[in-house]
């Protein structure tokens, strides 16, 4: 199968380079410098240093050239460049079966990933998002990995994972949209958590008890916006939490980290060179659980150190002495 793969981040070069193995894969960035780079390397330097790119992976930053016969559109662009993107696919008419593989919020709409599809593509019936836990590395690598395809149609959701599936990279079908995304997204918050918890040398003790509550606010803000409560128990939401709360490859994490070391945030970004889609869905995260009434305590904190100037030791320590009460 012709597949199109748009975004040449760390994930979307991951992603191509897995694929490839068994499918007819173009990738595609806006960036024509960048594709120069990565023709002349056989690599992304960049974002994905020390992958070589198969042979028969082509590469364009034209985006008709990219979509032309592609039986299938991967996008694996950041969620804020998801808009745009399809903006450019409706111009050009193209019509094919698209899934996306985006994590988080739309910052200032608050809308997930596939109510933006719907925005743009008004009308699209072949579409579903590829989600799970999984660093861009060990993908590349071909290392064991799992997956959740979901899609409102429950065929087209059958039938792209079986497409894409392999024996180093399981892709299971689901028809819970919003929970895979709630999931997906809320979780690299609960990472940021995690990575300044760490940072300040609490032990595991505290990460563990931080990942169930913080798997508990996933599961409420999930319920109240139509999720399923085993999605919130499956790959999108447990085991993407737990991975990128305790891996030292994740970027959200590693957000934590580094703030728990008192860097600055804007300089943590600029180091890091990579989107940490924590930090740009926190406040929609937050905004959604007001709302909603849904109470997010680990949220609420993380939204205090990222854009309100708390130190992070005293937004545990407010966490610490929130009054006792039953689990749930």
């Amino acid at each position: 199968m012709k597949i199109a793969v748009l975004g040449a981040g760390a994930w979307g070069t991951a992603l191509a380079i897995n694929l490839a193995a068994r499918h007819e894969v173009c990738l595609w960035t806006r960036n024509p410098a960048q594709i120069a780079d990565m023709s002349a390397a056989r690599s992304n330097r960049r974002y994905l240093p020390g992958f070589v790119f198969p042979d028969e992976m082509r590469l364009e930053h034209r985006l008709d050239e990219a979509l032309d016969r592609a039986r299938l559109v991967l996008a694996v662009v950041p969620t804020a460049g998801l808009r745009p993107v399809l903006r450019q696919m409706a111009g050009l008419g193209a019509d094919m079966p698209l899934v996306w593989a985006c994590k988080g919020f739309e910052a200032g709409t608050a809308r997930l990933p596939h109510q933006v599809v719907a925005d743009e593509l008004d009308g699209q019936a072949q579409c579903g998002v590829l989600s799970g836990p999984s660093f861009a590395q060990e993908v590349a690598k071909g290392l064991p990995t799992a997956l959740t395809l979901a899609s409102r149609c429950e065929g087209f959701a059958h039938a792209m994972a079986l497409e894409l599936h392999s024996a180093r990279l399981r892709v299971y079908s689901s028809n819970d949209v919003v929970g895979v995304e709630v999931g997906s997204a809320v979780k690299n918050v609960m990472a940021i958590a995690a990575g300044i918890s760490d940072g300040m040398g609490f032990g595991y003790n505290a990460r563990a008890a931080l990942i169930t509550r913080g798997l508990a606010e996933i599961g409420r803000l999930g319920a109240a916006m139509g999720g399923r409560a085993e999605t919130f128990m499956g790959l999108t939401g447990a085991g993407d939490l737990i991975l990128t709360c305790t891996g030292d490859l994740s970027r959200n994490r590693t957000v934590g980290l580094r703030l728990a070391q008192g860097q600055k945030l804007d300089a943590i970004l600029r180091d890091l060179g990579h989107i940490a889609e924590g930090v740009n869905s926190a406040r929609e995260v937050l905004r959604l659980a007001e709302s909603q009434a849904v109470d997010m305590p680990i949220t609420q904190a993380v939204c205090r150190v990222l854009f309100d100037g708390m130190a992070p030791g005293k937004a545990v320590e407010e966490l610490l002495n929130r009054e006792p009460k039953a689990e749930n």
